[in-house]
């Protein structure tokens, strides 16, 4: 193998090191800091207050409000110790469950999905998950996650037509007619779940100091996949700007993180996991947010993957009697094109791009591809491998032009084996390069033919290390021995763990090390030992690399060892056929003479060479008058 071969596979190893160290991009400069710091500090006091301390401060109001407006402790103490009310809604692709504290979605369950051990697919379930508007009455803290919504007497809760469904909680703070009311909407054939939230009738209720109201939302993600740790690496915490065609991430690798953003409008919020997401929407934006996510541990009781906290605000105009905020939950697949067809920039939490033209590879041309054979083809191991061969074929030019390289530079190795012992001392070495270069460009070679078929085909090995993890179509699907090509395969568990490789044996894995260690070997041999001289370059390509390589892909997905596997046995019987077939050492070597026979035209890079070298000669001569 040669070294700038060995430097594109180094390269890849250290992209693959450096995955999930990269920090995010700086918001953008605050403006207005001070109105939603104090906003979000209302917020985390009122959430570490039990239910206890809000009914005992709601006991000490005493305010000049409006007759209609008075707070009394009947209302609310009422809607405290209310009994908690369960109601079930559903679409064709979501079924809901609400409670009456709060009046929040209690759990989402994906109706079409199971989990990797065959459960019923929940995105989210139970009483650790939230969803609460917080703010000042007067000195007193309410918040809504504490109470009991229940419907006005002689209204409908729940209104079923055939192409959506409502649910109504409206929850009463006040005599007279202040209430805070939520109304959900589901559609048919969507994963967006519309919540109109209305403050009515609370404008002496609300403290008129109040610029901004609080919203928190808490989640617990469960494991959904197989293998803890690599769902967690793909298990993250998201926002989008207003207007922005890019979104922010927290990277899901770290065990614990948390941002803040002061003053920044925010369009949306998503709790991302490898293959579901639950997006929190606001068409008017929220007014800063702190983010915080937590990792669990792998063996907890309640297999949950990382716990979720958004600390955020919505404006409030204390002059208006109504408030109205539009927001939307989006829970449902990462399914690429499902996630665009929502027009928010979704798709862009599917990490399909590390260095730009990769996304470009995976959005225009692999993705397609794929969607298209799976309207024909059922088994996902045979797109693979039809994908796999039309990608070899596209770059088939390339592969032959790096073989045509090394093989012209295996074919001229007497020859500058020869130019060597011509210039064996250390000041003759701009002599003996330049010679060499000549003796290149004579016979229509270069050091660095093979160098630009290698970072020409780089972008697509990089979008094929981002396509299969994240690819949705892969998940659960099962070819050969793998029962899922989003996750590795095991043929065989070990009683132990090992450091680096895991404690089970992922045949897709181990079979594309030996692969990988055969296409070295071969390509060695078409090589001049020259390029196989440097120390330590044989043991790295030929032994480091493969073993790498295992360790990493064994707890990775299946899928894209596969892939591969496949990719270098089919570049090994390309190098077979184009040695065999289509450039043969003699017809090359005919080649070589040919040319050598034209004139040779001296590029600017060996003019300033050999002015280099007479400049040098003329510092020797000075020397040697002294």
């Amino acid at each position: 193998m040669d070294k700038n071969t060995v430097t594109g596979l180094v390269l890849i190893v250290a992209i693959m090191i450096g995955f999930g160290i990269f920090n995010s991009k700086q918001a953008a400069k605050y403006d207005s800091e001070k109105r939603t710091q104090d906003s979000i500090a209302h917020v985390r006091e009122m959430n570490s207050r039990q239910e206890m301390q809000l009914a005992d401060s709601l006991n000490t109001y005493t305010g000049d409000t409006l007759q209609s407006s008075v707070i009394t402790d009947s209302v609310l103490q009422a809607a405290l110790q209310k009994q908690e009310e369960f109601y079930t809604v559903e679409n064709d692709l979501l079924k809901l469950t609400f409670t009456n504290i709060g009046g929040r979605i209690y759990s989402a369950e994906l109706k079409h999905f199971s989990t990797y051990s065959k459960k019923p697919l929940m995105l989210f379930n139970g009483r650790n998950n939230d969803f609460s508007f917080e703010f000042y009455a007067n000195q007193a803290m309410v918040s809504t996650s504490k109470m009991a919504f229940e419907p006005v007497a002689g209204e409908t809760q729940i209104t079923m037509n055939p192409s959506d469904t409502v649910i109504m909680f409206p929850l009463r703070l006040a005599l007279g007619n202040g209430y805070i009311e939520y109304v959900y909407k589901m559609r048919k054939g969507s994963y967006l779940v519309d919540l109109d939230v209305h403050f009515v009738g609370l404008r002496d209720y609300i403290e008129k100091r109040e610029t901004s109201i609080g919203l928190q939302w808490t989640m617990d993600s469960p494991q959904q996949e197989k293998g803890f740790s690599n769902e967690n690496n793909y298990t993250e915490l998201a926002y989008r700007f207003p207007e922005e065609t890019s979104i922010e991430k927290l990277s899901g690798q770290n065990s614990e993180k948390s941002e803040e953003l002061r003053s920044i409008k925010i369009n949306w919020i998503a709790y991302k996991q490898q293959f579901f997401s639950a997006i929190l929407i606001n068409k008017g934006n929220f007014d800063g947010a702190r983010l915080i996510f937590k990792r669990y541990n792998e063996k907890n009781i309640d297999s949950l993957i990382k716990r979720f906290e958004t600390y955020t605000t919505v404006p409030y105009n204390s002059l208006n009697e109504n408030q109205n905020y539009a927001l939307s939950f989006y829970l449902g697949t990462n399914h690429y094109n499902t996630l665009r067809s929502y027009d928010l920039e979704f798709e862009r939490l599917v990490p399909l791009s590390w260095i730009g033209i990769d996304g470009l590879i995976n959005k225009y041309i692999i993705i397609p591809v794929f969607n298209f054979f799976e309207n024909f083809i059922s088994n996902y191991g045979i797109i693979i491998l039809i994908l796999t061969v039309l990608i070899k074929l596209v770059i088939f030019p390339f592969t032959r032009k790096s073989y045509v390289s090394m093989a012209k530079m295996r074919l001229l190795k007497p020859e500058i084996d020869r130019i060597a012992a011509k210039y064996p001392k250390k000041e003759d070495a701009m002599k003996k390069q330049q010679e060499t270069m000549m003796l290149y460009k004579k016979n229509g070679a270069s050091m660095f033919g093979g160098c630009l078929p290698m970072l020409l085909q780089f972008p697509i090995l990089i979008a094929m290390f981002r396509f299969f993890p994240s690819s949705f179509e892969l998940r659960q699907k099962a070819f050969l021995w793998a029962d899922d090509l989003s996750g590795y395969d095991s043929v065989l568990n070990l009683p132990f763990n090992i450091p680096f490789y895991g404690n089970h044996v992922s045949l897709f894995a181990l079979l594309m090390a030996i692969s990988m260690f055969f296409y070295t070997k071969i390509t060695m041999s078409s090589q001049s030992s020259s390029q196989n001289s440097m120390p330590g370059m044989k043991f790295m390509s030929l032994y480091f690399m493969p073993v790498m390589m295992l360790c990493f892909c064994n707890n990775f997905s299946s899928g894209l060892s596969y892939y591969y596997l496949l990719s270098n046995i089919i570049t090994i019987v390309q190098m077979w056929f184009i040695r065999k077939y289509i450039v043969k050492d003699e017809y090359l070597l005919k080649k070589m003479q040919e040319h050598a026979k034209q004139p040779v035209k001296k590029s600017n890079f060996q003019r300033k060479l050999e002015e280099m070298q007479r400049q040098q000669q003329l510092q020797q001569k000075n020397r040697k008058k002294r």
